[in-house]
């Protein structure tokens, strides 16, 4: 019977390392792959797609909720734990590299430098954070609120783009309002309108998201934040959906707080957020956590990440996803993840039998469609997607569908997705 045990023991063992030590057996990805050139573009995003592990016959159509990650990142991160572990005793904080076991308590101002050349802002001005709802409440919290203070968002809010809000209002005295937006919206002045409609004198704080979570609607926050500074009010954008997405500058743009989570569309790891604010205005902002920096006024981005430990594996993650982005280029990677959303929606265009609830106009979307097929709910067209062809995009309610590309997908997937699509009409 014991050596029954043991055999059991050795084997579940045996079954549970094997991912890891084949992993780690493989010769190092690199990213020099990524500079080759191909006279045909779909064989570079075909390369491109050989980067990631996703599973051969899946075709996964859900960036929006999470971005997969690259074998480069998955390398760099198995790495770094495999080491940290490893070598527990010399890269103790007291014998020497404290940050490879730690996180939470470092500047991180090469990665925030690179960020800041993203978004285009001082590093200063960049919080590393888990997630955008995380920024969020940052700013939120830190603000100095008080009861009758408007707060407005709109009727198409993400949870992590209204919750702080609606809580600051209960707690404070504040009061929430919501702006309602078209379905489908094609006119920016229409969203412009539809926003100051609801503003008043005492309007503290305007609070929108950049791309609409789940239509994907590219909103006009340039024409929004540069009214609302015009009339005194802290404006605040969700840009959840947008770093890897669509071109972010955040000086552009004029918004006093930005914040997103690029575990999405900068297919970084899970808990990659960040959160910029204005120099200009940073001082407005009280630090939500407080650890040993949180009253650092040479640097307000690190004052206002004090999270204490954290996953150190994720931050070197982190910047590897950074370093895949910057590598493949800014301008290549987001002209092709719109070529990708545009070849979608022609070819929905095309079918009566179906409902575009996302933008039709190009100059407000990207990679995200949203859509209804007469006749069927969003779960069922969710399964059928899956069962004909092994499709998984996202149903989003019960009718709607949430349709987002990136780069490791392909035009062929596409195709099989509108060839169900047009069978069912």
């Amino acid at each position: 019977m014991n050596q029954r045990r043991n055999f059991i023991r050795t084997a579940s063992l045996a079954t549970l390392s094997a991912p890891l030590l084949s992993f780690d057996s493989k010769k190092e990805w690199s990213l020099s792959n990524l500079n080759d050139h191909y006279s045909d573009t779909e064989d570079y995003w075909r390369m491109v797609r050989k980067q990631f592990p996703l599973k051969e016959g899946q075709t996964y159509f859900n960036n929006g909720t999470m971005g997969p990650t690259s074998s480069y990142v998955l390398d760099k991160m198995i790495h770094h734990m495999l080491h940290i572990n490893k070598e527990a005793a010399t890269v103790d904080y007291k014998n020497g590299s404290g940050p490879e076991i730690l996180s939470g308590y470092f500047p991180y101002e090469g990665l925030r430098t690179k960020l800041g050349k993203i978004i285009n802002c001082d590093f200063k001005e960049i919080s590393l954070t888990q997630n955008a709802t995380f920024g969020m409440n940052y700013v939120g919290m830190g603000l100095d609120l008080k009861a009758g203070d408007e707060l407005l968002n709109t009727n198409q809010e993400h949870g992590g783009g209204f919750g702080a809000w609606q809580l600051l209002a209960k707690r404070k005295g504040c009061i929430y309002k919501q702006a309602t937006m078209p379905v489908p919206a094609n006119d920016p002045q229409e969203i412009f309108e539809a926003i100051f409609k609801d503003v008043t004198p005492k309007t503290k704080v305007i609070a929108i998201p950049h791309i609409v979570s789940v239509y994907g609607t590219v909103m006009p926050v340039k024409q929004i934040c540069a009214e609302a500074k015009k009339r005194g009010i802290f404006t605040v954008l969700d840009g959840a959906q947008c770093v890897g997405h669509i071109d972010v500058d955040v000086k552009d743009i004029g918004c006093d707080a930005y914040y997103s989570s690029l575990h999405k569309w900068m297919l970084a790891p899970g808990g990659s957020g960040i959160l910029y604010v204005n120099k200009d205005v940073v001082d407005k902002i009280w630090s939500t956590i407080a650890s040993y920096n949180w009253e650092n006024e040479d640097d307000h981005g690190f004052r206002l990440m004090q999270n204490g430990t954290g996953n150190p594996a994720q931050i070197t993650g982190f910047e590897a996803a950074v370093d895949f982005f910057n590598t493949i280029g800014k301008n290549k990677w987001l002209d092709r993840v719109k070529e990708l959303g545009t070849y979608l929606r022609n070819g929905l265009k095309e079918m009566p039998h179906v409902t575009i609830s996302s933008s039709t106009n190009e100059n407000m979307t990207a990679g995200i469609t949203t859509y209804a097929v007469d006749g069927l709910t969003g779960p069922e067209l969710q399964k059928t997607m899956w069962e004909r062809e092994r499709l998984q995009p996202r149903s989003v309610g019960s009718v709607l569908l949430r349709h987002s590309v990136h780069i490791y997908n392909s035009k062929e997937e596409i195709d099989k997705a509108l060839k169900i699509i047009k069978s069912l009409g």
